[in-house]
Order: C-alpha cells, then sequence, then structure tokens
C-alpha cells in the first residue's frame, strides 16, 4: 500500500500500511544522508514553505534541510515578523503562499485544527507540523521509524511508557494513535493535572507511580513540562518537586529492560522530567531521533511531491 493522500494531517486517520509506507521511505533517505553528497532530485523545481505560527528548533529547521537535500527551493515563514502581526488570517496567509505557486506547505500552529482548515482551502498540500493540542504526526513517525531501528517491533511484544504533559502534548497524542494500531502495549504516567480527562479513549494503561511506569518497559518517552500552552491552569508547585515524583533518573531508567532505549522529542529540560545521566546515558537515543527527523521529514514531502504529480 502506497500513500495517495494530498496531506498529511495526523496519524489517528491513516491505515497502519500507509505508516509503514513513510517509514520504509524514510530508511531510503537515511542511507541518503549518510553519504558525503547529500543530494537528490525529489524535489527539483518545486517549492516548499515552512509558515510556523510558533518557535520551533528540530522541527523547522529538519524540514527546510529535509527539502533543500531533495532539491527544493525552501522557504521559512515566521509569523512574527510577517503580515500576520497586520491583522492576516491564517486562511489568507495560506492563499497568498498558494497564489505563489507553492507546492508543499509545512504549518505548525498553536490552534488544534489549524492543519485541516488549511488543507481544506488550498490546493497546495498541507504538513501539519503540530496544531495546538492535536497531532505531530511527523514526530511520531520519526520516533516509531528510531524503535525500529533499535529493533523494537511495532506490534503487541513492545511496551512503551509515555510520561509527562501528556494532556498538552501533540506528540503524545500522534505517538499513542500510531501505537495502538500497531498494537504496541502503552503506558501512560503523568500528574493528575497534565492527564487528560478522556485518557480512557487512547485504550492504555495509566499507571500510578513512576516506577510502575517503567518497569520492564521497552522504550521511554518522556515528554517536557508545556507551560506555554497552560493558559494559567496548571498547578505547577516547584520543578524540585515535579523532578522527585515524575522525573526520570537513573535509578528509575534501570528499572526498564536492560536494553530499553529512552526518547524525548525536545527540548530537554534538564534535572526536571530528565536528569542529565540519563539524556547523556547509554539508554538514550535523543540525538538519534533529530537524525532520523531529516529522514521522516524527506519521505514525507517526497511523497506529497510525487502525489502532485
Amino acid at each position: 500500500m502506497s500513500y495517495e493522500r494530498k496531506d498529511l494531517l495526523g496519524l489517528r486517520e491513516l491505515e497502519t500500511a500507509e505508516i509503514l509506507y513513510f517509514l520504509d521511505k524514510a530508511k531510503e533517505f537515511k542511507e541518503l544522508n549518510l553519504q558525503s553528497v547529500k543530494k537528490c532530485d525529489y524535489l527539483r523545481g518545486k517549492t516548499t514553505i515552512n509558515a510556523f505560527y510558533e518557535n520551533s528548533t528540530r522541527t523547522r529547521t529538519s524540514f527546510e534541510i529535509a527539502a533543500k537535500r531533495l532539491g527544493a527551493d525552501a522557504v521559512n515563514f515566521s509569523a512574527s515578523t510577517s503580515s500576520v502581526k497586520k491583522g492576516e488570517t491564517l486562511i489568507d496567509t495560506i492563499n497568498n503562499m498558494s497564489a505563489m505557486k507553492t507546492d508543499i506547505i509545512v504549518l505548525r500552529h498553536p490552534s488544534s485544527g489549524a492543519a485541516k482548515l488549511a488543507a481544506a482551502n488550498t490546493d497546495a498540500s498541507i504538513v501539519n507540523a503540530g496544531d495546538g493540542l492535536n497531532e505531530h504526526p511527523s514526530q511520531a513517525l520519526l520516533d516509531l521509524f528510531t524503535l525500529r531501528e533499535f529493533n523494537k517491533s511495532l506490534d503487541k511484544n513492545t511496551s512503551v511508557a509515555i510520561i509527562g504533559d501528556i494532556a498538552r502534548s501533540r506528540v503524545a497524542r500522534s505517538n499513542i494513535w500510531a501505537m495502538r494500531k500497531f498494537g504496541i502495549d502503552v503506558r501512560l504516567f503523568a500528574p493528575a493535572m497534565m492527564m487528560p480527562k478522556d485518557a480512557h479513549v487512547f485504550d492504555c494503561k495509566i499507571a500510578k507511580t513512576m516506577e510502575e511506569a517503567v518497569e520492564g518497559v521497552d522504550v521511554i518517552i518522556m515528554l517536557r513540562i508545556q507551560l506555554e500552552r497552560a493558559d494559567g491552569d496548571v498547578a505547577f508547585p516547584s520543578s524540585r518537586e515535579y523532578s522527585k515524583f515524575f522525573g526520570l533518573n537513573r535509578a528509575r531508567a534501570d528499572l526498564a529492560k536492560k536494553d530499553a532505549i529512552i526518547l524525548h522529542p525536545g527540548p530537554i529540560n534538564r534535572g526536571v522530567e530528565l536528569n542529565s545521566d540519563v539524556a547523556d546515558g547509554e539508554k538514550s537515543v535523543i540525538l538519534n531521533q533529530v537524525e532520523n527527523g531529516v529522514a521522516v521529514r524527506m519521505a514525507i514531502l517526497a511523497t506529497l511531491a510525487q502525489n502532485r504529480g
């Protein structure tokens, strides 16, 4: 099965075969990225715009690198220095970009559903690079790619603990939707105010302690506290207290399987959700995630460009 959609808006709506298509294609591009000349002509003559209404380092940079390695003309758009500050709406901005014969728009926006709205109002292909509290599909794809790279099967034989601010994490949602499609055993753990009220819809085990969450798992995904999306509704006493009860230290990491891997979408708040000796330790594959992000995003851009003809 190939991927034949115009856009990539989320993983909840995809079939497992469509997800695997991206992972298989990303493997090809990772091999290209390991060569001395990291260039090909998949997107020659195509134009991509990274339209980011929120700050980003890894996602925007990796999409830019991905587009350029594929031979595209890549443009970065920042809402803070654009006509958005003059009152221009999202749809007007997208329409202006489309009028310049842009092929693919990579959109990050603080409002859930923004990517879907944009996709319905333009002929350009839209890639959701994170919309509000909804989804972040490319991050989850690179996480799944990393799991396979470290020999973690995408099935019921693999257990994953997702820990931290799950309620406000679009990364967590995309990972949960995708992993549950494959039958992966997913455990969730978070402070009560950081656990979604409707967490039961995920069909995941909800752990009561940090130790219960990580004991015997194959993969640990740590999330940062996302105060910028909290709207003042998070009762957050102190970083030290959070680290004591919800942070991953060496002793807790050792409760996982010996060959377990630790992931984090970044940026890391060292000493809060993740101690430095763990972030930089032998189980950490955080920098591997960053590396894999370029290959996965190359696969996304190449696929959507191919679908456009």
